[in-house]
């Protein structure tokens, strides 16, 4: 049945019992929900059909080909665990005529595709972080050759710097120890003279 004639049909049940004397609300939903069981089993038959006949052509069966096959969409199959435990069923036999032990399982090649995914993304991780210390390194290396960074021999400067200023610090003290002394011969001179004119 197509599915056209699948909801004719459901169309047709509910407008043969439709309003008739003695017609409740309750009696109208319960010919509404026939009538939506009744379209909604077309679909299912149609996924099931595609399902043999495409085991049958020894076609590739996934979700998408068989709502191909069966013209619906692929969310039918996945909200129906049943059509969709079906197809994943079919999905795990060998094709008819397929010799025992030659035929590669679709699970190992499913598997062998997300060990390979797996593997480029650890693979595309590594080269990010390769490249992020290439960038670094090129960068300090270009910094350093264009002179603007800081020598090489950066400990020997500072404490080179350290030992310049420890010296700059004990000439002041000594310029002041000297400035007091030359003040105070200053002072007594002043009162020699003072007493020397007296």
């Amino acid at each position: 049945m197509e599915g056209g004639e699948c909801a004719d049909q459901a169309v047709l049940e509910v407008g043969r019992h439709a309003a008739p004397d003695g017609f409740t609300f309750a009696s109208g939903a319960a010919h509404l929900v026939k009538a939506r069981a009744a379209d909604s089993e077309c679909p299912r038959a149609r996924v099931l059909k595609a399902l043999d006949q495409l085991a049958v052509n020894g076609e590739e069966i996934s979700v998408s080909a068989v709502a191909r096959a069966a013209g619906v969409h692929r969310s039918l199959i996945h909200r129906h665990d049943d059509l969709h435990a079906a197809d994943l069923a079919r999905a795990a036999e060998p094709p008819p005529g397929a010799a025992a032990g030659t035929q590669v399982s679709r699970q190992s090649l499913l598997a062998d595709v997300a060990n390979l995914t797996a593997r480029n993304s650890r693979l595309s991780a590594h080269i990010t972080r390769l490249e992020r210390r290439l960038s670094e390194s090129l960068g300090q290396a270009a910094w350093e050759a264009s002179g603007l960074g800081a020598p090489a021999d950066v400990e020997t400067l500072t404490r080179q710097v350290t030992e310049l200023e420890q010296q700059v610090l004990d000439l002041r003290v000594e310029l002041d120890e000297r400035d007091e002394d030359l003040t105070a011969a200053r002072a007594a001179n002043r009162e020699l003279m003072a007493q020397v004119n007296r």
